[in-house]
């Protein structure tokens, strides 16, 4: 299969959606409508809830985001869609839970499978009502045609196509000019040659570096981003740029001026990246664009090396420290500063409200995420569109108001076990809390509280049951004939 059918069809629904991307004002108040935001979404990796000054770290020193949070709004109850890398963000890309769209809850070179290009992407939304757009960083929804970006609604790709650790796949096309890094030849390199953490850098669809240098990569990103907001005539066609940070995943690695910064390397790195924050704010600052650009700051789950504290768990679980996350937005001017929500939002909900602000339709497909521009412009008195929240991964969870429910028992051993909090499991066969009054999820109330609990329960089930029902097909991502294999390094 060649790449012209999926661009085709890429092609086709861009059109079909700047057809139907009608504003949703009245004719007599367009007028009067502000201009459509340009839109930057900042998404770290394994970044978790107590890893920035803002949420209380002591460690690193992160004076961007404390400046962020103090110009712009936190939202101290947002959730991602899964625990780790690609069902987190398949729901942010899609608005819809990973689970509905058939998508494993992480790819890896080897796989075989990746985010079917008929599913409409923030970026289709956006390049559908006139937004150029561009991604620069981690991509992890699938490494090649036709999965990647610019398959995607993205006009250009910059980035790491999965995470770090992982090797590379010898199906990927190579740039005539790629750099070969670390003593490799290229003929190696085209033989086939794989080992693990040593990955590619790709631009658009080719490999242009390989192995990538780690160390250079936040910087190099940031560049990209930059050079991006400051080309074309951004007054005359607004502009999506989704930053997904590659930092701070493991293996983690920092620049020269940032490395040995401070007592750790998870801390120097997010030193690193809140300084990424800070350039891209100043650039804004610069070309006069922070009152029409909203800046969205999140992380794709739980810290895998830095601190979710005081929330419960880290990444890989469900508990508030996998998926409840360290959440900033700023548009200066529109945005309430230095203001916190406290209502139960994640980034499903990104979709939607960003397609009402730039006035274009919403999928023809089924999403899961909810407009949420209440919540985002502190309007007195919004409430979460939200009665429940689900997350079907690592066990499941719900969480509707203060309550956090967990249909299965809790473990003894293991990633926010009993364990870790130093007591014994509780033989109650599910789990309750009361995240007002116990952020750190550590008193199960499922026996105070059978009419709360059987009401979860029932939502989960449903949840379950619908999107696991109605789970729609993948793409098979297309491998050139007589690629070698992609299988594990080692293996």
């Amino acid at each position: 299969m060649t790449k012209t059918v999926p661009v085709f069809f890429r092609c086709l629904a861009v059109i079909l959606l700047s057809l139907f991307s009608l504003p949703q004002l009245d004719a007599q108040d367009e007028s009067k409508a502000a201009p459509r935001p340009n839109v930057i979404i900042i998404f770290i990796d394994d970044m978790g809830w107590g890893d920035v000054g803002f949420n209380g770290a002591t460690g690193p020193k992160t004076h961007h985001l404390d400046q962020m949070a103090r110009d712009g709004r936190r939202f101290n109850d947002f959730y991602v869609g899964c625990s780790v890398c690609t069902g987190s963000r398949t729901a942010l890309m899609t608005g819809c839970h990973f689970r509905r769209l058939g998508m494993q809850p992480v790819l890896f070179p080897n796989s075989k499978q990746g985010l079917h290009p008929e599913e409409v992407t923030i970026a289709d939304v956006l390049k559908g009502a006139g937004y150029r757009t561009a991604c620069v960083g981690k991509w992890h929804l699938g490494h090649l045609p036709p999965c990647l970006p610019t398959y995607q609604g993205f006009d250009s790709y910059f980035g790491i196509p999965y995470s770090n650790d992982m090797w590379i796949d010898p199906a990927n096309k190579l740039a005539k000019d790629i750099v070969i890094r670390e003593g490799l030849t290229l003929e190696e390199v085209k033989a086939g040659h794989k080992k693990k953490n040593w990955v590619p850098l790709m631009r658009d669809d080719q490999v242009i570096e390989y192995p990538v240098d780690q160390t250079t990569i936040t910087k190099r990103y940031t560049e990209e981003a930059i050079r991006f907001i400051e080309s074309g005539d951004e007054r005359q066609q607004p502009f999506f740029l989704y930053l997904p940070h590659t930092m701070v995943h493991l293996p983690l690695a920092a620049s020269p001026k940032f490395a040995g910064r401070t007592d750790k390397l998870i801390w120097d790195c997010i030193e690193e990246v809140d300084w990424s924050v800070g350039k891209i704010l100043d650039c804004l600052k610069k070309n006069q664009l922070a009152e029409n650009t909203l800046v969205i700051f999140t992380s794709d789950n739980g810290a895998a090396v830095g601190s979710s504290l005081p929330l419960r768990g880290r990444k890989f679980t469900v508990y508030d420290g996998g998926v409840r996350e360290p959440t900033l937005m700023q548009w200066t001017g529109t945005i309430p500063a230095d203001t916190v929500c406290r209502e139960v939002c994640g980034t499903i909900d990104l979709l939607p409200t960003l397609a009402a602000w730039a006035g274009a339709s919403l999928p023809s497909r089924e999403i899961d995420g909810l407009d949420i521009a209440p919540l985002i412009l502190g309007k007195p008195g919004a409430k979460t569109p939200h009665k429940t929240f689900c997350i079907a991964h690592s066990g499941g969870t719900v969480r509707s108001g203060k309550w956090k429910f967990y249909p299965w028992q809790e473990k003894a051993k293991g990633r926010g076990s009993a364990g870790e909090l130093g007591r014994k499991p509780s033989p109650l066969p599910v789990q309750l809390y009361d995240t007002s009054a116990d952020v750190g999820e550590k008193n199960n109330l499922a026996a105070e509280y059978p009419d709360v609990v059987n009401r979860l329960q029932t939502a989960y089930d449903s949840h379950i049951k619908e999107v696991e029902g109605e789970a729609r097909k993948t793409a098979s991502l297309q491998r050139p004939k007589g690629a070698s294999s992609p299988e594990r390094p080692g293996k």
